[in-house]
């Protein structure tokens, strides 16, 4: 039973009691929330980053616990678990190779949102910093599918390089509650929070004390006839049941809960969902388990201990994200279209002063045009000229290292040890399989050519509007006079970016003949985005390229409909990080039976569904040749690393 002291008949508000009572209740309410979780299970960012669901994008919330970890050697270890945009971290361990953590985190999963959860393990000394070691993946759509209330597993700990090598091993706790059970705890949750002697009921003090929690200034008379409204059958307590029809009954005619019991967070007099939502993701269960910090974007942020708010930089660029700020860039945010999660590339900030003082100063390209860009040209004839030396594969383990979570060699079609040079390294085959390509036979369907970050826009308007901030850019400068018709003028546009550790081969987005390849000379500017969004010069219409064209049944002028995902995360200036045969688009000829059975990624896919507030290498062939979708590839053509954007 509740408690039946004296004290139930002195309620709030009856006189001179109310201050020793209100005194009194202060002291409990404060020690109960330590024991709940209080300010500490809900993190401040947590709160202002909080996504807000409609009742069919609510699928349920998921419980994700790290237990402990066995490491080859010793060391002070920390974890990070990345779903979508949220990324929380453990506390540090002692110096070990068997770090126990005992943290937890509770994630709200919106339906056909981010469902691979990444759990990354990182060293940490005076000498290493922080240091990625091992990494693992769940898959959180298992734990629906199971019949078990949890599931407790032993999970092997990769190489960020390979998965052939395991590093340790994880032991992790995983649960999921879909709407239902979320609702139907919900009111058990509220009167855990109350039930002082545990009993699974309250009493009329009990009651009060919630009642108060919720922020609402009732009247004692009215606390009264409330409890008695909730004590259906009249036995003098308010079981769970009791306490979830009244709320359902009550709030349907008076908000009852505008403020959080557990942080203290005003809530929507409005959204009883977000409510119940805010609330089951603040109470502790009871596991006595540590709370994992959030609030990061990314596990490399994680991994520093700062943080930063997705809807800032959605909205002013205050991250300096290198694409609508990219005079600004040495940390690029991309939008991982597989896990659906935000990922970050670190650029050398000694690179990063180089490309700025050259890009983003009018001096800098003024002295490019007076000579230097002859000096930087053989510069890299000179380093293009060393990576073919023998003495350059020396560099490759180091290169793998530096990019540990970029390059899989498991994907390589031949070991390491196979290239004699650099360059012979940088445009590596995969293995057959590697990039499987969607819908390969159904040729009204456009898939990604290359492993890049991708930027589309539906027209040349859109991109000079989103992204591309040069003086002068324009469709018919980037294929130069011969090449260009006004129906180019009038499509879409997409742009593959490649960074030095991605796989350095082309592959054909569409089925088609393949015409010849026009060579347009130019200077090898950088693509970075630094270069890209610079005042100064305009990368894309000034480079050295090749121009192709691909004439296709299936895709003509304006025949493109691009995958909404890529065109949400565009327009808000930041790149999707793709692989080779990926959807990217589909015809506008396909048929209405045809395109219902084909899955596409739409807006929900993109960053907007993490967050509401906001030619092959080298291209030498010159005749052309009838391809199908895939490696364009011309036999015996000789091999040469290039610098072309893919366009």
């Amino acid at each position: 039973m509740g408690h039946t002291v004296s004290r139930s008949k002195g309620l709030p508000g009856d006189g001179s009691s109310e201050d020793e009572h209100s005194s009194s209740y202060r002291r409990r309410f404060i020690k109960l929330m330590r024991n709940h979780g209080g300010s500490d299970s809900v993190n401040d960012e947590d709160s202002k980053n909080k996504k807000f669901f409609t009742a069919d994008q609510f699928s349920g919330i998921a419980r994700i616990e790290l237990i402990e970890a066995e490491m080859e050697y010793k060391d002070k270890w920390f974890a990070c678990v990345s779903l979508g945009e949220q990324t929380c971290k453990t506390v540090t361990s002692d110096h070990t190779y068997k770090p126990v953590w005992k943290s937890e985190k509770k994630v709200a999963l919106e339906a056909n949102g981010p469902r691979i959860a990444r759990i990354s393990v990182f060293e940490t000394n005076r000498l290493s910093k922080s240091n990625l070691v091992g990494y693992c993946e769940i898959d959180l759509t298992d734990i629906f599918d199971s019949d078990a209330d949890h599931t407790r597993d032993t999970l092997k700990l990769f190489d960020p390089n390979t998965t052939a090598k395991s590093v340790g091993n994880i032991v992790v706790s995983y649960s999921a509650e879909d709407p239902v059970a979320t609702k139907r705890s919900f009111a058990r949750r509220l009167l855990a929070i109350m039930d002082y002697n545990e009993d699974g009921q309250l009493s009329l003090q009990e009651f009060c004390d919630l009642i108060k929690a919720f922020g609402n200034k009732v009247a004692s008379h009215k606390l009264e006839e409330l409890f008695q409204k909730a004590d259906h059958d009249g036995n003098g307590v308010v079981s769970a049941d009791e306490l979830a029809n009244l709320l359902v009954t009550y709030q349907g005619k008076e908000v009852l809960i505008s403020k959080c019991p557990v942080c203290g967070e005003a809530l929507s007099v409005s959204d009883s969902l977000n409510d119940m939502i805010h609330i089951s993701l603040c109470f502790d269960e009871g596991t006595g388990n540590q709370i994992m910090t959030g609030g990061f974007l990314t596990e490399k942020q994680a991994s520093y201990g700062w943080m930063f708010k997705l809807s800032e930089w959605a909205h002013v660029s205050t991250y300096d994200v290198g694409l609508k700020s990219g005079s600004n860039a040495s940390h690029i945010l991309v939008f991982d279209r597989r896990t659906k999660r935000i990922v970050e590339e670190l650029i050398d900030r000694k690179i990063v002063l180089s490309l700025r003082a050259i890009y983003q100063s009018r001096l800098g390209l003024t002295l490019i045009d007076k000579g230097t860009r002859e000096l930087l040209q053989r510069i890299s004839n000179k380093e293009g000229e060393h990576m073919n030396a023998t003495d350059s594969a020396k560099n490759i383990p180091n290169f793998i290292k530096f990019f540990e979570d970029r390059i899989i060699v498991d994907e390589f079609k031949y070991p390491v040890e196979h290239f004699k040079t650099f360059n012979e390294f940088f445009i590596r085959e995969l293995q057959p399989g590697a990039r499987p390509i969607a819908y390969e036979d159904n040729a009204y369907v456009a898939v990604c050519g290359a492993d890049s970050r991708l930027m589309a826009f539906q027209s040349e308007d859109d991109s000079k509007r989103f992204w591309i901030k040069g003086r002068k850019f324009s469709v018919r400068g980037l294929l130069g006079d011969e090449a260009y018709s006004t129906g180019f003028g009038e499509g879409s546009l997409v742009i593959f970016r490649l960074a030095p550790q991605d796989y350095h081969r082309f592959h054909v987005p569409i089925s088609g003949v393949v015409g010849k390849f026009i060579e347009i000379p130019g200077p090898l500017y950088t693509v970075n985005p630094i270069a890209v969004n610079s005042k100064y010069c305009n990368v894309f219409t000034e480079n050295k390229r090749v121009v192709c064209i691909i004439s296709s049944e299936e895709f003509g002028k304006d025949a493109i409909e691009l995958d909404e995902d890529l065109l949400a995360n565009s327009e808000r200036a930041l790149e999707t990080l793709v692989s080779v045969g990926m959807t990217l688009g589909v015809s506008k000829h396909l048929a209405k039976e045809q395109a219902t059975n084909t899955r596409r990624p739409n807006r929900q896919d993109s960053v907007i569904g993490l967050d509401n507030e906001i030619s092959e290498k080298g291209a030498r062939a010159i005749e052309s040749a009838n391809v199908i979708r895939g490696h364009i590839g011309v036999l015996d053509e000789e091999e040469e690393e290039g610098g072309h954007d893919i366009v």
